[in-house]
C-alpha cells in the first residue's frame, strides 16, 4: 500500500511537471495573462489524498471508544459518567465529505475516481448517522446553493449508502484511466469493489433489528457479488502513516493523543474479557499493566492510579502507535465475522458461519500480530460450538467498584460468540464497537454507578451540536421530532429503535 508521503511526493512532481514548460521562448506562450484560469475545476488527486487522509480520525474517536468501554478515562472522567456528547458533526461535511463531493461533480474526474469517492463517502455517512441519527444527506454538500438542507430520515441514508456502493461497485469494473493519490489501495480498484461490498454488508447487518427484510436483501447482495468482500488481511481498508510534524494527519492518532496526554487507559472491561478467553491479544491492545476500572469518578481514578503506581495498560502497545503505525479502518476480521453472523442467520448459503467465524478471529491475530493459541477456537470458552464466553467482567472491589456485578460476556448462542469476537476485533475502532454494541448488546456492558446524565444509562447517540441548532433550526426541528425522547443523549437512532 502507498504511503501518504509516497503520494504527497507524487503530487509535487506533478504540481512541478505542470508549471514546466519546456522551450518557452516568449511570453506569449503563456496565452492570454488577462484571462483568469479556469480554478474551480479540482485536482481529483489531491481531493482524494486529503479525504483519505481523514480516515484514521474517524477510527480513534475517544468519544465513542470510551462509550463502548474500550478504554477508561484515568483523570479527567467526564465522558465516562456520560456528560452531554453534543458534538459538532460540521467539520465532516466541510472537510472530507466535501473533498469527495468535488471529485463526484468533477468533470475532471474519471469514473473510478468518482466510485473511489462515492464508498468513502458512504463509510463517513454510515458513521455519521450512526452517531447522530437523522442527519443532512439528500440536500447537503452542495454549499452556498443550499445553506439549510433536510435532515433525512435515517432509513433513507441507509438506502442512499445500498444505493452508492452498488453503483461504485459496478463503476468501478469498468475500464477507466489510472487513479492518482490513492493512499488506500494505490489505485487498485479490485480491493476498492472488495471494500464496496465489505461496507455494504456491514451496513445492512446494522438493520437486522430494526429492517431485517431489507437487510437481507442487501447482506446477501453484498456477500454473493462476484468480487466478494474482504477476507484477507492484505486487502484490509487501512492508512500507513508516514510521521511528520506534530499533530497532524502525517502521524497515527493514538500516538498525537499520547504525546500530549496521558489520561487513557485500557479498561478493566476488556482486560478482564480477554483474561477469561484465554486471548493473548491484549499484548498488542495495550501496554503492559492492569485494565482500569471503567467509570469512576475522578478522586477515585486518580486513588486508583496512585495506588497502582501509575502503572495502568496504555492503549495499544507502544510498537503500534508510533507515528508511523497503520490504523485499520475495517479489517479482514471484522469482515470475516459479519459475514459469519449472517450465515448463522440464513441470510446467505454462500459459506459455513462456523468457517468464517473462525477465519475471522485467526484474521484478527494475524492482524495484530499475535499467535492464536492452540486451544482457543477448539476446547476453550471461545468454541463455536460451545464455549461459554466470560461472566462478571470489569468489577472490582470497593471503593472501585463502578460497574454493576451483573456485567458479563456471556455467549450462550452462536451469533452471540460471534457478536462478542466482532467487538474484539472491532478494538480500537471506538465508533464501529459503539454501534454494534448498541445492536447487539454484546457484550452486557453495564453503566458505571456514578453516571451524571438524567437517565443513567450509557449514552445511545450523539446530541446535535450547537452550530446546527444555529444555522438550520427549522430543518432540525423536524428531525428532532422525529426522535423518540427527543435530541437526548439516552434517545435511540432509528436502526437501535
Amino acid at each position: 500500500m502507498k504511503m501518504i508521503k509516497n503520494n504527497l511526493k507524487t503530487l509535487v512532481i506533478m504540481g512541478a511537471m505542470a508549471t514546466t514548460f519546456a522551450g518557452c521562448a516568449k511570453i506569449d506562450d503563456f496565452g492570454d495573462l488577462n484571462i483568469n484560469p479556469d480554478v474551480a475545476q479540482p485536482l481529483p488527486a489531491s481531493y482524494l489524498t486529503s479525504a483519505e487522509s481523514s480516515l484514521p480520525g474517524l477510527a480513534a474517536s475517544t468519544r465513542s471508544f470510551l462509550y463502548c468501554q474500550y478504554a477508561a478515562e484515568t483523570q479527567y472522567t467526564d465522558a465516562s459518567l456520560y456528560s452531554l456528547p453534543q458534538l459538532e458533526s460540521g467539520g465532516l461535511y466541510s472537510g472530507a465529505l466535501m473533498d469527495l463531493q468535488s471529485i463526484i461533480n468533477s468533470a475532471n474526474a474519471s469514473m473510478h475516481y468518482k466510485a473511489i469517492a462515492k464508498v468513502i463517502k458512504s463509510y463517513i455517512f454510515l458513521t455519521i448517522t450512526d452517531r447522530w441519527g437523522d442527519v443532512p444527506y439528500s440536500e447537503a454538500l452542495q454549499g452556498a446553493g443550499n445553506l439549510a438542507p433536510k435532515y433525512d430520515e435515517q432509513m433513507d441514508i441507509y438506502k442512499g449508502i445500498f444505493a452508492d456502493l452498488k453503483s461504485a461497485g459496478t463503476d468501478l469494473g469498468t475500464t477507466s484511466a489510472p487513479v492518482v493519490g490513492d493512499i488506500v489501495f494505490g489505485g487498485n480498484t479490485t480491493k476498492w469493489r472488495k471494500l464496496a461490498n465489505t461496507i455494504r454488508m456491514i451496513a445492512a447487518l446494522r438493520l437486522s433489528k430494526k429492517a431485517p427484510a431489507l437487510a437481507q436483501a442487501e447482506f446477501n447482495a453484498a456477500v454473493t457479488n462476484s468480487l466478494g468482500i474482504i477476507i484477507s488481511n492484505s486487502d484490509n481498508f487501512s492508512i500507513t502513516h508516514p510521521g511528520g510534524p506534530q499533530g497532524t494527519v502525517f502521524q497515527n492518532p493514538w500516538f498525537v493523543t499520547y504525546f500530549t496526554r496521558d489520561d487513557y487507559a485500557i479498561s478493566k472491561t476488556v482486560t478482564d474479557c480477554l483474561s477469561g478467553l484465554g486471548d493473548t491479544r491484549g499484548t498488542a491492545f495495550a501496554t503492559p499493566g492492569p485494565g482500569f476500572p471503567y467509570g469512576l469518578t475522578r478522586d477515585l481514578s486518580i486513588t486508583f492510579t496512585n495506588a497502582i503506581g501509575n502503572g495502568q495498560g496504555r492503549v495499544l502497545a507502544t510498537s503500534k502507535r508510533t507515528e508511523t503505525s497503520p490504523v485499520v479502518v475495517i479489517g479482514a476480521s471484522q469482515s470475516l465475522l459479519a459475514w459469519a453472523e449472517g450465515l448463522e442467520r440464513g441470510w446467505a448459503t454462500n459459506g459455513i458461519a462456523k468457517d468464517a467465524y473462525e477465519a475471522g478471529v485467526a484474521a484478527s491475530f494475524a492482524e495484530w500480530g499475535v499467535t492464536l493459541p492452540g486451544t482457543y477456537l477448539t476446547t476453550g470458552p471461545a468454541n463455536y460450538i460451545s464455549g461459554s464466553g466470560v461472566a462478571n467482567i470489569g468489577q472490582n472491589a470497593a471503593p472501585w467498584d463502578a460497574i454493576p456485578a451483573s456485567q458479563n460476556a456471556l455467549t450462550p448462542t452462536a451469533i452471540k460468540r460471534i457478536q462478542l469476537q466482532r467487538w474484539l476485533a472491532t478494538y480500537p475502532n471506538g465508533n464501529a464497537g459503539w454501534a454494534e454494541w448498541r445492536r447487539t448488546g454484546v457484550p452486557d456492558l453495564k453503566p458505571t454507578r456514578f453516571a451524571t446524565n438524567a437517565g443513567g444509562q450509557i449514552p445511545r447517540r450523539y446530541v446535535y451540536g450547537v452550530n446546527e441548532i444555529a444555522t438550520n433550526a427549522a430543518q432540525l426541528a423536524l428531525a428532532v421530532a422525529r426522535l423518540p425522547g427527543g435530541d437526548k443523549q439516552d434517545s435511540r437512532v432509528w436502526w437501535d429503535q
